[in-house]
C-alpha cells in the first residue's frame, strides 16, 4: 500500500509539467499536424485539401532556395564556430593571468538578446553610416563604403555575426569537458617529451570524443534553427539570398514584408513546411549521430 501511495505523490508532482508539456507541446504539434491537409487562413471555416500543400511544396522555388541558403549558413557558422571555441577552450584552460575575466568576456555575448546583438551589428555594418565603413573610410582600406548587409557580402557578414554569438557558449561546453581530463595524463606525457601540439593532438582530441559529439549535435541543429539575427540584420535579402528556413516558415505564419517570403498569412501552407523542416532537421540529426556512434565503435 505504501508502495502505491509513494508512486501517486511522484504523478502529483508531475502532474503540473504534464500538464504544461501538453498543452504547450503537444497540442500545438497536433493542430499543425491537423492544418497540413487543410486550406486555412487563420479565418473562416477550414476546407480539407488532401496533400495540396505538400505538392505545393515540392515546386516552391523559394523553399529550395532557403534550404540552400540554410545550408550555407550551418556550414559557415559550424565551420568557424567550433575550432575557435575549442582553442579558446585550451587557452582559457590553461594558466593565463585574467583567465576568469576572460572567460566571462568570451561568454557574455550568450546572455546578450539576440535581437539587441544584431541591431548593434546593424549599426556596425550599415553600408551608409556605418561604424566599420566609416573606420575604414578613415585609413583608406576601401575607397567607397561597402554593402556589407547587401550583395555577395550579406551571407557572410551573417555567419560572422552568428559565429560572434555562439561562440561563447560552445567554449563554456568545452571547458567543462577539458577540466574533466585527469591532469595527470598531461603530466605523464610531458614527463615523456610531448609537446603542446603532440597533448593536443594525442590526448585533448581524443579524450573530449564523447563530449565534442553532444557539442556538435547542439551547434548543428542551433545552426539549422537560426534565424533571429538574420531577420534584424537582412530580413532575408538581399533579394532572398539570406532567407533560411525558418526566416521562411515565420514569414509564413506572420507575413511581414515580401523579401523572400509572401505578404500574406497562410497558415495551412506554413504548417507543411514547419512539418518538413522539423522531418529535415530530424534527418541530419539521426544521421550525424549514428555515423558519430560508428566512428566510436571503430576507435574503441
Amino acid at each position: 500500500m505504501a508502495h502505491w501511495r509513494d508512486r501517486w505523490k511522484a504523478y502529483l508532482f508531475l502532474a503540473p509539467s504534464a500538464c504544461l508539456t501538453l498543452v504547450f507541446s503537444v497540442y500545438p504539434v497536433l493542430w499543425v499536424f491537423r492544418f497540413m491537409f487543410y486550406e486555412y487562413r487563420g479565418y473562416g471555416t477550414p476546407k480539407f485539401t488532401g496533400l495540396y500543400n505538400f505538392h505545393r511544396l515540392f515546386r516552391d522555388d523559394q523553399f529550395r532556395d532557403a534550404l540552400w541558403n540554410t545550408l550555407q549558413f550551418a556550414s559557415g557558422k559550424l565551420i568557424l564556430t567550433m575550432p575557435i571555441a575549442l582553442v579558446l577552450a585550451v587557452i582559457l584552460n590553461g594558466k593565463l593571468r585574467g583567465r576568469s575575466l576572460l572567460r566571462i568576456l568570451f561568454f557574455m555575448p550568450t546572455v546578450i538578446s539576440v535581437s539587441i546583438m544584431s541591431v548593434v551589428f546593424y549599426i556596425i555594418f550599415n553600408s551608409y553610416n556605418g561604424l566599420l565603413n566609416q573606420y575604414l573610410l578613415k585609413f583608406g582600406v576601401v575607397s567607397g563604403p561597402v554593402a556589407w548587409l547587401g550583395s555577395e557580402h550579406a551571407m557572410l557578414t551573417v555567419i560572422l555575426v552568428a559565429v560572434w554569438g555562439a561562440i561563447g557558449n560552445n567554449m563554456l561546453l568545452f571547458l567543462a569537458g577539458l577540466q574533466g581530463i585527469p591532469r595527470d595524463v598531461y603530466e605523464s606525457a610531458s614527463l615523456d617529451g610531448a609537446g603542446a601540439w603532440q597533448k593536443f593532438r594525442f590526448i585533448t582530441i581524443p579524450m573530449l570524443g564523447p563530449v565534442l559529439q553532444i557539442i556538435m549535435m547542439l551547434a548543428i541543429i542551433s545552426s539549422l534553427k537560426g534565424y533571429e539575427g538574420i531577420m534584424v540584420l537582412t530580413g532575408g535579402g538581399p533579394a532572398g539570398t539570406t532567407n533560411v528556413l525558418y526566416l521562411y516558415l515565420f514569414k509564413m505564419l506572420f507575413p511581414i514584408s515580401s523579401a523572400g517570403g509572401p505578404t500574406t498569412q497562410e497558415i495551412r501552407y506554413g504548417s507543411s513546411v514547419g512539418f518538413v523542416i522539423a522531418i529535415l532537421i530530424g534527418i541530419v540529426t539521426a544521421v550525424y549521430y549514428f555515423l558519430s556512434r560508428r566512428l566510436n565503435r571503430m576507435h574503441e
